[in-house]
């Protein structure tokens, strides 16, 4: 009787990009012992220790110079820190990209450099876009023929509440809606600028390119016109094509939108989930998942992410490479 490899612990794990989500990531991680943080890279440098990272050096290091790359021990300057730090730790098992997805082709471009620098391991996003999720899946066969496992959309939407939607569905014999309503609270919006211009793509009159081109002074212009608010509805989600994906159920019957206030901790609304289905004796019920209004979304873009990539290296131990997401693997606790 053959028996399922185990994992050996610590897992050496990488994060790319050290922004407010990278940040948190490393802090997640500090008091794991199913994982280790030994690599990490910003756009202007990397650090990278087999023995692990500290998160506070780290952080204090990126706060006063812009990089890690200034890090006495182990820290590099590179206009190329990605490719670089692939060279330089090929021990590296996983990496959570942290990464902004501006442009909107950024994450498959990431994911091509490491096809081709022959590295074989698992990586895993927090990416929100269907198109951007859409390329990821044209690149499916060259993942697989490159021994990466890629976990995508695995963050708190998509990722998270896709995943609690697709367990929810289990109850019925058809789906007629799945609608997952947000609510982020952020003190400071300056520490998550990448995560905001994202969600300031998906506002009317604006898109990724012009998000992306806008000045911390224009995007806190605009801000000033909302009271820090960012109302979002009907927004283009990866949700959907993951679900569909999955089997479960029709994009077009899939619905993402929220609110983002920018300037208060507090979520202005609950997080949800609600799966809407008609059950095998004909009954229509709605399943609705509410996260905890005192999670961050940093805790659930970071723990699912994570978790993801334990399952993910799970997989990639037993020989299955390729794209999964979200909604077709359960997620491993990282303790």
């Amino acid at each position: 009787m053959s028996t399922l490899p185990t994992l050996t612990t610590p897992l050496s794990v990488g994060v790319l990009g050290f922004g407010g989500l990278g940040q948190a990531a490393a802090r997640v991680l500090a008091p794991k012992r199913d994982m280790r943080l030994v690599a990490a890279a910003d756009g202007k440098g990397y650090i990278y220790d087999p023995a692990g990272l500290d998160a506070d050096t780290c952080i204090s290091a990126y706060a006063k110079t812009g990089t890690l790359g200034t890090i006495e021990t182990g820290g590099v300057l590179s206009h190329q820190s990605i490719q670089d730090l692939i060279e330089a730790a090929p021990q590296v098992q996983g990496y959570f990209l942290a990464l902004p997805n501006l442009p909107n082709t950024f994450m498959a471009s990431v994911a091509k450099q490491f096809i081709a620098s022959g590295w074989k391991g698992v990586l895993v996003d927090a990416m929100k876009r269907t198109s951007a999720v859409e390329q990821m899946i044209e690149l499916r066969d060259d993942l697989a023929k490159a021994g990466i496992t890629y976990m995508t959309g695995c963050g708190a939407t998509p990722g998270l509440l896709t995943a609690a939607a697709a367990l929810a569905a289990q109850s019925y014999a058809e789906i007629h809606s799945v609608k997952i309503t947000f609510g982020v609270g952020i003190a400071n919006w300056e520490a998550y600028r990448a995560t905001i211009r994202e969600d300031i793509a998906h506002m009317p009159g604006y898109d990724v390119d012009r998000a992306r081109a806008m000045s911390d002074a224009e995007v806190a212009a605009l801000l000033d016109t909302t009271n820090g608010l960012i109302s979002l509805e009907n927004m283009e989600h990866a949700d959907d094509i993951m679900l569909e994906l999955a089997g479960i159920v029709d994009r077009d019957r899939v619905t993402v939108g929220g609110v983002v206030d920018t300037r208060n901790a507090q979520k202005p609304l609950s997080t949800n989930v609600q799966v809407t289905g008609r059950t095998f004796e004909g009954k229509t019920s709605t399943h609705t998942f509410t996260l905890g209004d005192e999670t961050s979304m940093a805790a659930n873009v970071c723990g699912p992410a994570f978790g993801y990539l334990k399952a993910g290296i799970e997989l990639h131990q037993r020989g299955i490479y390729g794209l999964f997401t979200a909604a077709e693997i359960m997620p491993k606790f990282v303790r």
